[in-house]
């Protein structure tokens, strides 16, 4: 059965995960954020393998980001607006669902283009940002919101040092996005469509890592 969800799991954006969400005004550019990082075949924990991961912030304090290819099963968009009682009802659009990592699954995350923003919207890259609040599902719902955007329950998170730690231990790929590896195709394709951009067969893939 689905975990129900309540309203008060899709809180303010500016209520962020401790693992740190980065600097307000931009991360420092030696840092990954708003790249996607790719998991390497040698992945050893099973949540992550073949993951591709949006990572929204990154710093010193730590990395945060979306999990983009691993549907969330048992719970529709309409089922999610019923239990946080949010209208129209069927929405006049839909959006695609996702379980965005094993960190806090109760709470909501709609990873979207910057042409709809609130108050609260952390901006990821100039074309991309992360709401937190229903606001953006109400609008959503109505017909209006972002142009393209993903919701995803939970996020993956590292503290201070442990994601530059996994990627010297070659654990993963990183390559920038595009619209089409964010938002659009199957699930089950991103992993290799985000290797085919790196020019990569995945398998010819090996345990050493390179970064576009």
């Amino acid at each position: 059965m689905a975990r129900r969800a309540r309203e008060d799991e899709f809180p303010e954006a500016s209520r962020r995960p401790t693992t740190g969400w980065g600097r307000p005004g931009g991360l420092q550019a030696e840092y990954l954020g708003g790249q996607l990082l790719v998991a390497m075949p040698s992945m050893q924990d099973p949540r992550f393998a073949r993951a591709v991961i949006c990572l929204c912030a990154h710093s010193a304090d730590g990395a945060m980001g979306i999990v983009l290819n691993k549907p969330l099963e048992n719970l529709s968009f309409e089922e999610l607006l019923k239990q946080l009682e949010v209208e129209p009802l069927p929405p006049h659009r839909q959006i695609r669902l996702l379980a965005g990592g094993p960190v806090e699954g109760g709470r909501g995350f709609v990873l979207h283009t910057t042409d709809w923003s609130s108050e609260g919207s952390l901006k990821v890259t100039g074309d991309l940002a992360l709401t937190a609040s229903v606001d953006i599902l109400k609008a959503i719902a109505g017909g209006g919101g972002p142009r393209q955007g993903l919701l995803a329950l939970g996020y993956a998170g590292w503290g201070p040092g442990q994601l530059e730690d996994e990627i010297q231990r070659n654990a993963w790929l990183n390559v920038t996005p595009d619209e089409t590896l964010l938002f659009e195709g199957m699930p089950d394709e991103k992993w290799r469509q985000a290797l085919a951009k790196l020019r990569i067969d995945p398998l010819l893939l090996s345990g050493t890592a390179g970064h576009a």
